[in-house]
């Protein structure tokens, strides 16, 4: 936990941009009728009913200083895409930077070994070269910014029913340009000694 804290108090630096990581799932929902159009004096109306169509995995990567975020939609979050999701980082989105040092949780695909499950050896070790790995610990996902942004999309964007990929794509795409646009960070306040303070309970008493 202090470890992660420490991370958070460091001063911007683009050489060193820290981002955060989370993932979750999205369940594909398709109407079974038509709505009936909104008329005067009276308001859409939908059927309860609805169709299941699977479910998405939604990547949030979300580098709070610089106010950017970015969603990607896959099918599945094997290891083989959370290390994808690892190139993307830094050959795609931080390519100028000298290393990217990232925030996430322990879940069990969230592992280095499995850029070499998912690429050559080279290519494995040239990725992890420009990665600093720093893990929340068991239980405390929630110091992780990265669920806090994924909350934030969850809210504003993806209560209504969405039947596919295509459509959740859509959804969150002018979501994320506007956010980015405005540069939107996050004000954690939350801090070392703060831990020690309301969370004395989890320290060993000396």
């Amino acid at each position: 936990m202090e470890d992660v804290l420490a991370v958070y108090t460091r001063p911007h630096d683009p050489k060193r941009p820290q981002v955060c990581f989370d993932e979750t799932s999205k369940q594909l929902v398709a109407e079974t009728r038509q709505a009936i159009p909104m008329q005067p004096g009276q308001v859409e109306r939908y059927d309860y009913e609805y169709e299941r169509k699977g479910v998405c995995n939604l990547f949030m990567f979300f580098a709070p200083l610089e106010g950017w975020r970015h969603v990607k939609v896959t099918d599945r979050r094997t290891k083989k895409d959370w290390a994808e999701c690892m190139r993307d980082l830094v050959d795609v989105h931080f390519p100028e930077a000298e290393r990217v040092v990232v925030v996430m949780d322990q879940l069990n695909t969230h592992n280095p070994a499995a850029l070499y499950e998912a690429f050559e050896p080279t290519e494995a070790k040239r990725i992890l070269d420009r990665l600093e790995f720093h893990y929340t610990p068991k239980h405390g996902s929630w110091l992780d910014m990265a669920e806090i942004e994924l909350s934030v999309l969850s809210r504003q964007c993806l209560d209504d029913h969405i039947p596919d990929k295509i459509s959740l794509e859509q959804a969150i795409a002018p979501w994320e340009r506007e956010r980015n646009a405005l540069k939107i960070g996050a004000n954690w306040r939350f801090t070392t000694a703060n831990a020690r303070i309301k969370l004395k309970r989890l320290y060993p008493s000396i």
